[in-house]
């Protein structure tokens, strides 16, 4: 199935034949101290800057009716001034038809934000407060 929106991985990730739980990276983009000109400029067209991960969150995708609710939710834990551009998302698979816990998420949620961080978020799927996915270049 080709996600095309935040709800088509909500249905894929409640059609896969082991339960799931969701991952999800709220980030911002902000400008490095030591940007260029070119940077600042492109940066002020909406464009460019570095991702820095605000919070995270796991959920079963039976906790979620949609990316409305997420966005919901994320308002009441977003400090002023500190507003999300997009959240970063990931599945992972439970086993033997067991789903896998928030104690479980903890360590890969970490490992998600560690590559968000580090510019290397190829992994993930990237939407918008839209619900859209991204394409990052």
């Amino acid at each position: 199935m080709e996600i095309s929106s935040f709800d088509d991985l909500l249905q894929a990730s409640r059609q896969q034949p082991e339960p799931q739980r969701l991952l999800f990276v709220f980030a911002a983009a902000e400008l490095p101290d030591d940007a260029t000109p070119a940077q600042r400029a492109r940066f002020e067209a909406g464009q460019g800057g570095a991702l820095v991960p605000l919070m995270c969150v796991d959920k079963a995708p039976h906790e979620l009716a949609s990316f409305n609710a997420l966005v919901e939710e994320a308002r009441q834990f977003t400090a002023p001034g500190h507003d999300w551009a997009m959240v970063f998302a990931a599945a992972m698979s439970g086993t033997l038809n067991k789903a896998p816990t928030s104690a479980d998420a903890e360590a890969p949620l970490q490992r998600m934000v560690d590559a968000i961080k580090g510019g290397a978020h190829g992994a993930y799927i990237p939407f918008d407060r839209q619900g859209l996915p991204v394409r990052l270049g």
